[in-house]
């Protein structure tokens, strides 16, 4: 069961990754990007092709990253002048694009080339080779601990703060009841599951394994991205990408440069999924052009729109209940008797029903704010 759950840690932070880079180009910035994939499978393929040369893992996941954000800037100069509508176009394109030419071209894969159809194998994995002994262990699980305990605490100030404007702008209805016992619900759940996923990582990490020692660096990542963008998206540049979200002649009237601003959360956002294709390759131990389908994209949008566009910890909030529901519902098949095929689309129609709900009844995500919608403008 630890296993289990280590390993659905790594899919969920992977993906939160990937998340938070969609978030920013669309939640942020209100840029379309239907080929999100495209910059995961470039990070994926220039990690694993480089530490095949005997580049170091570090190196290869950041030269993976500054692919990935080059490809941004490619697209950047040839589509963000369109409108919203072509530029999803466009970027789907791209995304397709990249997959057939991996799947079709030779790939230097160590010191010879192979048909990229046949994939990439056996190449190396962070702390897979890594015989810890009992002081590295300790200083493992201290990491985790660390990560841990600045996570309960982050929780434990978001419904703080919550809570202390309901109670001084109750007479301006800030900050509603409703919104403060749904912080709490929600904050409790997290809460709980950092427990779950800290005695899990423990017990895997005393009792080394390579899954629970990515998990750790997959976890260390995205609490590092998750940060800096908190950072940055409450910064001058950030509260800019949201005047382009909001209305672009804007910040074009007050002489700033609305397509460089674009451009950088292009490739800021195409460096982060960069990173978690890093990850995704890590993860797999063997990667092939059919694990960067579109759907790997629209996966990202299922995860935004449910956490709440323009909220990074409604992305991660996003991958952890669609993860949740992605293995709740694998053993579907005991309660209803269909084959695989079958089961795959009732699964799909069941998620694309709760996404209906939702937007019905919560257009916005769960802690998404209605008037930042970026859709239907």
């Amino acid at each position: 069961m630890a296993q289990y759950l280590i390993f659905l840690t790594i899919s969920t932070s992977i993906f939160a990754l990937f998340g938070l880079g969609l978030n920013l180009q669309w939640g942020f910035t209100g840029l379309i990007n239907f080929g999100h994939v495209a910059f995961m499978t470039l990070g994926a393929y220039t990690t694993v092709l480089l530490t095949l040369k005997g580049v170091p893992l570090v190196l290869s996941a950041i030269i993976g990253a500054m692919i990935a954000a080059l490809l941004g800037l490619i697209i950047g100069f040839s589509t963000l002048r369109l409108r919203e509508d072509y530029l999803g176009i466009v970027t789907i394109g791209v995304g397709e694009l990249i997959r057939l030419v991996v799947n079709n071209q030779d790939l230097p894969v160590g010191n010879e080339w192979k048909a990229g159809a046949f994939g990439v194998q056996s190449y190396p994995i962070p702390l897979a080779t890594l015989a810890p002994n009992l002081f590295t262990k300790l200083l493992l699980i201290g990491l985790l601990t660390l990560l841990a305990g600045i996570t309960l605490w982050q929780l434990w100030r978001w419904i703080g703060i919550s809570r202390v404007s309901t109670s001084a702008h109750s007479h301006k209805k800030v900050v509603s009841k409703q919104e403060f016992i749904s912080h709490l619900v929600i904050g409790v759940f997290l809460a709980l599951l950092t427990v779950a996923i800290y005695i899990s990582g423990v017990i895997g990490l005393y009792d080394y394994s390579a899954t629970a020692g990515l998990m750790l660096v997959s976890l260390i990542v995205l609490a590092f991205v998750f940060w800096r963008l908190e950072i940055l998206v409450r910064s001058p540049w950030g509260r800019i990408l949201k005047a382009i979200r909001e209305d672009e002649e804007i910040p074009k009237a007050l002489g700033k440069n609305v397509f460089w601003y674009k451009l950088q959360s292009l490739m800021l956002g195409g460096a982060i999924a960069g990173i978690a294709g890093a990850f995704i390759a890590w993860q797999l131990s063997a990667i092939y052009p059919n694990n960067f389908e579109p759907i790997e994209t629209f996966t990202a949008w299922i995860i935004v729109i449910l956490g709440g566009s323009g909220n990074n910890l409604g992305t991660i909030l996003g991958a952890v209940l669609y993860f949740m529901y992605y293995e709740g519902t694998r053993n579907l098949d005991k309660i209803i008797p269909l084959d695989s095929d079958r089961l795959s689309a009732l699964r799909i129609m069941i998620i694309g029903l709760i996404l209906m709900v939702l937007m019905i009844w919560r257009p916005q995500g769960i802690l998404g704010k209605k008037e930042e919608l970026t859709l239907g403008k």
